[in-house]
């Protein structure tokens, strides 16, 4: 379960990576907001490779961006395959790629805590994860469907509600797939 969670996530992220680019890219077309070289930035300094300007920075800026999106959308590979699919669970996961982004950011120095941005810059950025983490949650959860109910969602079924006697399911019912 946990083998094909990643590597299903992995897919989902890369494909909303690019649902993620294809909305920032309308979106500055309407705001002319200019492309952040952030990511490029973090990159370096985790690196410890020279900072670059922008115009010697977009191979690192797409690294960072597309890798990491791979990287956490195994994240979300996983909670599909274990029950937590729909809206709730990609809203939670949106939440993991947002403090992602903020511990990066802020851990290298590149960033500042979002509560200090100007809250036009905070709504964008908080919009594009959300595509990001939605777009990542529904192809996890259409590849992690086609492997049937995951544990948490058998859980649920045996005895709808949240009972505290309800118990949890047998081990052999949890075992890989």
């Amino acid at each position: 379960m946990l083998k094909r969670g990643v590597w299903q996530g992995m897919v989902a992220g890369l494909a909303a990576a690019a649902v993620m680019t294809a909305a920032e890219k309308l979106e500055q077309r309407f705001t002319g907001r200019p492309d952040s070289y952030v990511p490029a930035r973090v990159l370096a300094r985790l690196t410890g490779l020279p900072e670059r300007p922008p115009a010697e920075a977009r191979g690192l800026n797409l690294t960072m961006h597309y890798g990491q999106a791979v990287l956490l959308g195994a994240v979300r590979g996983i909670m599909a395959q274990a029950g937590l699919r729909g809206p709730w669970a990609s809203g939670m996961f949106t939440v993991v790629r947002l403090t992602n982004d903020q511990i990066l950011e802020n851990a290298t120095g590149v960033g500042a805590p979002p509560q200090s941005w100007p809250r036009r810059e905070l709504a964008v950025d908080v919009l594009h994860k959300a595509v990001y983490g939605f777009a990542t949650g529904m192809i996890a959860d259409l590849l992690a469907a086609r492997d049937g109910r995951g544990p948490g969602q058998r859980h649920a079924a045996k005895r709808p509600g949240r009972r505290p006697d309800a118990g949890p399911l047998p081990r052999h019912a949890t075992a890989s797939r």
